[in-house]
């Protein structure tokens, strides 16, 4: 197991060199990824394990959006990334319950786009013009 193990450790501390982790989710993915090794090296067929549930309600984050659909972790919820679960960014929003015009974006990053349009005044300079 300590092959395994020190595989899974690996890829995790490659993943946390990349985005930022809860110690929750470091400790997750080190199991999952162990196991799913180990599972691999012994020949034995994974079964597609169901999405874990997202609550709605949490799963847009400071600094990532989960999917409530497949629960995995973006600064963006894309719509190529949507298409997979074959739903538009519409569908998705009445689906889990958001609001219809809710950017599905980070908390962060919601808030850098907000304060970057409020800089550029673009309702002002279309006025200027006419």
């Amino acid at each position: 197991m300590e092959d395994y193990l020190q595989e899974a450790l690996e890829i995790v501390k490659a993943q946390a060199g990349v985005r930022t982790m809860t110690e929750e989710e470091i400790t997750s993915m080190v199991q999952k990824l162990a196991a799913g090794i180990k599972a691999i090296a012994e020949g034995e067929v994974l079964e597609s394990a169901a999405p874990a549930t997202v609550d709605p309600q949490k799963a847009i984050r400071e600094k990532s959006i989960l999917c409530c659909a497949c629960g995995k972790s973006f600064k963006v919820l894309t719509k190529k990334h949507l298409s997979t679960h074959n739903m538009t960014p519409e569908e998705y929003r009445e689906h889990y319950g958001y609001k219809k015009k809710l950017p599905l974006v980070c908390k962060s990053l919601q808030r850098e786009r907000r304060k970057k349009m409020k800089e550029m005044q673009l309702w002002t300079k279309r006025g200027k013009n006419k």
